[in-house]
């Protein structure tokens, strides 16, 4: 499709400028740092990438001074062809394609480009390196069912798309669906009385914009790929929103043809709608050495926020601070709503500078327009009138401020693990307080964190040492048995999730009730977080029996997952798929910030 002729021709020109790019950083950072001490900071297998990029990138600088001299355009789809070229693979003809159906010109263009067109071959397996990355994919000719390896370091997957009805599912009955239930139902708006009711169309009507929901004389429109009769590609979607403009502009005028309402109405309005949905920021708090706190006023999404979901922070280019001629940009994060103020209209979002978006939150300053979209995410599922087990890893224990407040207005007694590695990360002892019963604090090494109230316990060791070390009676009294759990809830690291999802089994097996419910928050990478739209959340899910694989899910539609299905490894190893960018890209973070001005 063209999604694939899209992601071919992105590939193909972004990979040199990556290279141009990381080359030049780290020839300034190697300058001013050493290059002994920034190639320090990189393990074999992220040097490995990064030699070559610099190789390729070396060899870009060198095509540009050629074409430079030679006073023509740089032929820099010829270098990507020799580092192994962008291919597109097609199970079908390349005729067949809806990429040459729809829009044949762009194939011609892609090709004039230097991609290849590969046709007939169907996907089969993908065959990892000995670090576990892509080596190449295997695939099955069609026509004759031989096998074909093709050596590949990155695979695309452009495959066809549905629409997105999560909302629908999520809220069974809001909209009516067609017959196949893959689309909302068009409708038609028909006036009648001094108003208008609402009639079904067909699939493939183009002038039925309206979905089927109706309440109070207000309508939900739908356009795009979500529509039936504009779903394919980018033309189509943009027909749609011409198509559909004077459906919308008729909702809006009487039958005489004069506006419905009074302007001074809209003026209202529309000083609602920024009121309501523009984020700002009121504050940005350092709560450690590593851990910020950024406070926006948000009503509307306050107002929808549940215990256990999260936000997609970003600043905008136009407000952002610039350093070197560019704007210091927040990359989309996935932050956890630490708390909420529903009078106040204030959201709270903690964030660990760990890579340079993160740090970049120090940057945003009081009154700044901010996108904090969602919440997103499913609301954390709790029982009531039970007992519930919270084990936070640093960061983690912000996104458990909320849970474990929900979970005690529920009735449940809380009994929570709260763990860090060192002291100086402590942060928020009255959020902890308040989502717990009992409160035990732990510290990987150094000086303890010492316990406030008579219930609570501290210990100096991880997490899992502190549960085992409260469950045996090794820090005193027992004032909530772990036999009485009902459900436990790990979010932290990947590393240390998996260390409480083994532990259940082993040395905690005795001491927990069978029949616990063990739930992890995956912090898998997420890009849109739209739910069930981009797939960079994907997570695979693995039979605790068997071994086998289960099933993929997306990870931002709803992000607590059973424990004993996650696959760990798997998590690890694509949670290290950016890390050479991002580690470069931290460096260059701070040589930014350190410069004058």
């Amino acid at each position: 499709g063209l999604t694939a002729i899209d992601t071919a021709t992105e590939l193909l020109a972004y990979y040199p400028l990556q290279c141009e790019k990381a080359l030049a950083r780290y020839e300034a950072l190697a300058a001013e740092r050493g290059e002994s001490a920034v190639r320090a900071l990189f393990d074999r297998e992220e040097l490995e990438i990064l030699d070559r990029h610099l190789a390729h990138g070396t060899q870009v600088r060198a095509e540009r001074s050629r074409a430079a001299r030679a006073g023509e355009a740089p032929d820099l789809s010829s270098l990507c062809r020799q580092w192994g070229g962008v291919s597109i693979v097609y199970r079908r003809a390349m005729e067949e394609s809806p990429a040459y159906r729809l829009n044949h010109e762009e194939v011609i263009k892609a090709l004039e480009e230097g991609i290849s067109f590969v046709e007939g071959l169907d996907p089969e397996e993908a065959v990892p390196d000995a670090d576990g990355k892509l080596a190449s994919v295997r695939f099955r000719r069609l026509s004759t069912a031989e096998i074909v390896e093709l050596p590949a370091r990155t695979c695309l997957v452009a495959a066809g798309t549905t629409p997105n009805i999560t909302y629908e599912k999520e809220r069974p009955g809001s909209f009516p669906m067609d017959a196949r239930r893959r689309f909302f139902l068009p409708h038609r708006a028909v006036r009648e009385n001094g108003g208008f009711r609402l009639e079904p169309a067909p699939s493939d009507a183009p002038d039925a914009f309206l979905t089927g929901y109706k309440d109070g004389g207000r309508f939900v429109t739908f356009f795009g790929d979500n529509h039936p009769a504009y779903n394919g590609n980018v033309v189509k979607a943009m027909a749609s929103a011409r198509n559909g403009y004077p459906v919308i502009t008729q909702l809006l005028l009487s039958d005489a043809g004069r506006p419905v309402v009074p302007e001074e109405r809209w003026d209202a309005f529309r000083a609602r709608l920024t009121e309501e949905v523009t984020p700002r920021v009121v504050e940005v708090v350092r709560l450690t050495p590593t851990i910020v706190e950024v406070i926006v006023r948000a009503p509307a999404a306050v107002r929808n926020f549940k215990p256990g979901q999260f936000f997609r922070l970003q600043n905008y280019e136009a407000t952002a601070p610039r350093r070197g001629g560019a704007p210091l940009a927040i990359e989309p994060l996935a932050l956890t709503g630490a708390w909420v103020d529903a009078e106040k209209g204030l959201l709270s979002m903690i964030a660990l500078e760990l890579g340079a978006s993160s740090r970049l939150c120090t940057q945003l300053s009081p009154g700044e327009p901010v996108i904090a979209m969602g919440p997103t995410g499913a609301p954390t599922e709790l029982p009531e009138n039970g007992t519930v087990m919270l084990c936070g890893g640093g960061l983690g224990n912000a996104v458990l401020f909320s849970i474990g407040r929900e979970a005690r207005r529920r009735g449940n007694q809380v009994v929570y693990f709260a763990g860090y590695k060192k002291a100086e990360d402590f942060y928020k002892r009255e959020d902890l307080e308040a989502a717990s019963d009992v409160l035990v604090l732990s510290v990987d090494r150094g000086e303890r964190i010492p316990a406030r109230r008579d219930r609570d316990k501290d210990f100096v060791g991880n997490i899992v040492e502190a549960m085992l070390a409260y469950a045996t009676g090794k820090l005193g009294e027992i004032p909530i048995p772990l036999s009485r759990v009902d459900r436990v809830i790990a979010i932290g690291s990947d590393r240390m999730m998996a260390a409480v999802a083994r532990a259940r089994h082993g040395v905690l097996a005795p001491h927990l009730k069978p029949e616990h419910v063990g739930i992890g928050s995956i912090n898998s990478p997420m890009q849109c977080m739209m739910k069930e739209v981009c797939a960079q959340c994907l997570q695979r899910h693995v039979d605790p029996a068997t071994g086998q694989e289960k099933e993929i899910v997306f990870s931002c539609m709803n992000q607590d997952q059973k424990l004993d299905e996650v696959d760990w490894g798997n998590l690890a190893a694509r949670l290290r798929q950016n890390t050479v960018a991002e580690k470069l890209t931290n460096l260059w973070l701070e040589k930014l910030l350190a410069a004058p001005g």
